[in-house]
């Protein structure tokens, strides 16, 4: 199986799809050009309902994760392998701005952290 859903969790389970396929994406456990599980299938094969892999599909695909073709399914996008960079521009952006600000360092990793838990 592609993914697993712990029900004990407090992480609700569209997020633990959604993370465990960006992690095997960005690690390249998970090649471009991969085609995913449908919908139906991944959402029969771990229980739950189809929405919620719904839901973490179209959040993968608007962060360019993946790419829906339509009926040929889900695929592994090729932005997928530009992620890191994507994040390491934006972390040297922000980092520029709060020097800007006159921010320090301690409060704009409180600021960063504060951000990743919202």
């Amino acid at each position: 199986m592609i993914v697993s859903v712990d029900s004990t969790s407090k992480v609700p389970p569209f997020e633990q799809v959604r993370s465990e396929l960006a992690r095997q994406i960005n690690d390249g456990t998970l090649a471009v050009g991969t085609k995913l599980p449908t919908v139906r299938k991944l959402a029969a094969d771990l229980g739950i309902a189809p929405n919620t892999i719904a839901r973490a599909y179209r959040e993968l695909e608007e962060a360019g994760l993946i790419e829906t073709r339509g009926r040929a399914g889900s695929f592994v996008g090729a932005s997928g392998d530009q992620s890191r960079q994507r994040a390491r521009e934006a972390a040297t952006e922000y980092a520029a701005t709060v020097a800007r600000l006159g921010i320090g360092r301690d409060e704009a990793v409180a600021i960063v952290t504060a951000a990743l838990r919202s």
